[in-house]
């Protein structure tokens, strides 16, 4: 189930906090429904990526423990524990008043990882937008459980940070072990490619949020309700947090968004500063 990889669906907590209404009762009851949704369904997801990938998992290093392809879990088993959890996953939004718009994006989220477990996932580029499209459908899941408006510069920065993301894990996995690993999709991939690609979209990244954190509007940070310089202030973690990751993904020791979160001091320093400057700005 892969529960370490549960603190990605913190995401969807980053509308409802830019919009200024995390803790109003029903858009916090809201975010945590759809928290919970979102991490039964992708453990479901997890599942049968590990069962499509069983005999290439036991080959890989580390991959080789996780319990389906250590021998610890049946494939039986496990096929029943993803139905089960995707139906309770799919339950849960029932709670929310007019709940459409989020069953959408849990579907939109399962067609987009099944077509990337058992179709795409050695296509490079389109297995680069797959993955970060999960991302990206867990920041707005967190705005459509409570039907909040969210900016284009919202829309652009979740979207580009998401692929760079993906694409700094790509280019420290190409440098640590190689095209000749059992991810498949690497021999497509050169390092010049994937050091562009990662500067393109940190170029993006910065600039949307820089966009976004001095847009004085009602969608933008620094609209009349919130405190400018705090606000303004957050592009230095930003920044600061996009260097560093470039940074390791060139040493070859970049590592996937929760291990980063979960693991590594500096990023975790960044984001309380960087979280801490928005509450300032939006809450104080």
């Amino acid at each position: 189930m892969r529960v370490h990889q549960w603190v990605k669906n913190g995401l969807l907590v980053v509308a409802p906090v830019a919009a200024g209404t995390f803790f109003h009762r029903s858009v916090f009851i809201h975010t945590l429904l759809a928290i919970i949704s979102f991490s039964l369904v992708a453990s479901s997801m997890y599942l049968l990526n590990d069962l499509k990938d069983v005999e290439s998992d036991r080959k890989h290093p580390t991959k080789k423990f996780r319990a389906i392809a250590n021998g610890d879990l049946s494939p039986q088993i496990a096929v029943f524990a993803s139905i089960v959890l995707a139906l309770c996953g799919f339950s849960l939004p029932a709670l929310i008043p007019s709940p459409g718009a989020l069953y959408a994006v849990l579907a939109i989220y399962v067609i987009e990882t099944l077509a990337y477990v058992y179709f795409l996932k050695s296509v490079a580029v389109i297995e680069l937008a797959l993955v970060a499209a999960g991302f990206f459908l867990r920041a707005y899941g967190g705005a459509v459980a409570s039907h909040i408006y969210v900016s284009t510069w919202f829309l652009v920065v979740i979207s580009f940070g998401a692929l760079f993301l993906v694409i700094g894990k790509r280019s420290s996995e190409l440098k640590k072990v190689g095209a000749g690993s059992t991810r498949k999709v690497l021999k497509e991939y050169t390092q010049g490619f994937l050091n562009s690609a990662l500067t393109m979209s940190a170029t993006v990244v910065v600039t949307g949020y820089c966009l976004w954190a001095f847009d004085t509007s009602h969608t933008g940070l620094s609209n009349k309700l919130h405190h400018q310089v705090p606000i303004r202030l957050s592009v230095v973690m930003v920044v600061l947090a996009m260097l560093f990751i470039m940074r390791s993904a060139d040493a070859g020791d970049g590592a996937a968004p929760e291990d980063l979160i979960l693991h590594d001091r500096v990023v975790q320093v960044l984001i309380v500063l960087w979280a801490g400057l928005l509450a300032i700005g939006i809450y104080a």
